[in-house]
């Protein structure tokens, strides 16, 4: 009897013993300026991918009839081009099975050429210069509309919508800045529009005195800026100062909830006009309430509201897992191929499917203004 309850006891210790050993750990990496100007935008792109995480772990995810567990691996580029590269290859040596990010173009073109040396998938949730997806490179994807939709949208609305008659251009000569510029431009002369300026600064410049004189002795009704929120909230409070009213345009980085606050409520209600790279078409009551559930669950999760990518990180993360599942794998050279047919997936931020390149096919835009401090959608066009 004591043996056959030795066996029946060393027989639940093996099975036991075995299921523990038999749940795999698949590394997810991130990599988004947590450090710096832009660090809110980064902190809320890695809270989209930690809350992904956590609700994978929770559902319990079978890939190849293992049970996983997904774990995190966050890294700071402070959206510094080589900071970015020495992420990367940080995340390469962790041997991470994908990588979501990086946030800004600028870090994410660099490091894609590491990634892509490794065989690792890099789903960018932000990114949106052109060139990011044009390397040729098979491991690189992104869920947002690029700069050639974002600013040729905005150009045309420029001129169309607003009837802009002097439309000036200014860009902060980063890759994503000077590229949705570059393609806002190229946008107002193709629609008639004249533009009067092009300034440039930098990413970290605090004052713009100097460029808005410049341009307010040429009387712009429109002012393009090809940059992020931290630099476009005090070119706002100034253009204020020196009595310029114009217009003010941008792109997804300005397009923050925190634009107000980082302009010192300058902001006339009206006055800014923006577009989000993605969006949720209103009439879509299904699609509406997903991302509103999403928004609720991330507030009281993290106690802070969605600034502009988190959504998209969190839908990169669930398309790399979805290719990882129907592979039957999370070794990247097996669910590198499924990820790249991906077709038809529902995500919160709408249906995502890849074209040859890995880029979003048919990529939604969504405008924006700000009226009383608070941001207010204009719609979603393609």
């Amino acid at each position: 009897m004591q043996v056959k309850l030795n066996v029946l006891i060393g027989a639940a210790a093996l099975l036991l013993g075995s299921s523990v050993f038999a749940q795999t750990i698949v590394k997810i990496g991130h990599v988004g300026p947590t450090s710096g100007a832009i660090a809110h935008l980064g902190k809320d792109n890695e809270n989209g991918a930690r809350m992904a995480i956590d609700d994978l772990n929770a559902k319990g995810v079978m890939i190849g009839g293992q049970k996983v567990k997904f774990e995190l691996l966050a890294e700071d580029d402070g959206a510094d081009p080589k900071q970015g590269t020495a992420a990367a290859q940080k995340l390469v040596d962790s041997k991470v099975n994908g990588v979501i990010g990086h946030l800004n173009s600028g870090t994410s073109i660099p490091a894609s050429k590491i990634y892509s040396d490794a065989g690792i998938p890099q789903i960018s949730p932000s990114a949106t210069n052109p060139k990011y997806t044009r390397q040729g490179y098979k491991t690189t994807f992104r869920v947002v509309a690029d700069d050639v939709q974002l600013g040729g949208t905005l150009g045309r609305y420029a001129v169309k919508e607003l009837k802009g008659k002097s439309i000036a251009v200014i860009d902060d000569r980063t890759a994503y800045g000077q590229g949705v510029a570059d393609e806002f431009e190229k946008a107002v002369k193709s629609s008639g529009g004249n533009t009067v300026g092009r300034e440039f600064t930098n990413d970290k410049a605090t004052d713009f005195t100097a460029i808005l004189t410049t341009l307010k002795a040429k009387h712009p009704d429109i002012v393009f800026f090809g940059g992020m929120d931290a630099v476009a909230g005090p070119m706002l409070r100034q253009m204020k100062q020196l009595g310029i009213t114009a217009k003010f345009m941008g792109g997804d980085g300005i397009c923050s909830s925190k634009l107000p606050e980082l302009s010192a409520n300058s902001i006339a209600d009206g006055q800014v006009i923006c577009a989000e790279a993605g969006g949720i078409d209103p009439k879509d009551a299904k699609a509406t309430a997903a991302m509103e559930d999403f928004k609720k669950r991330f507030e009281a999760k993290f106690n802070t509201k969605v600034e502009i990518y988190s959504p998209y990180v969190y839908d990169s993360v669930m398309v790399m897992v979805a290719a990882m599942e129907k592979a039957g794998s999370a070794d990247p050279a097996k669910y590198l191929p499924v990820l790249a047919k991906t077709e038809g997936y529902k995500g919160i931020t709408g249906t995502i499917s890849f074209d040859e390149k890995g880029d979003v096919k048919n990529g939604a835009l969504t405008l924006h203004t700000y009226k009383g401090g608070k941001q207010e959608s204009l719609g979603v066009v393609r």
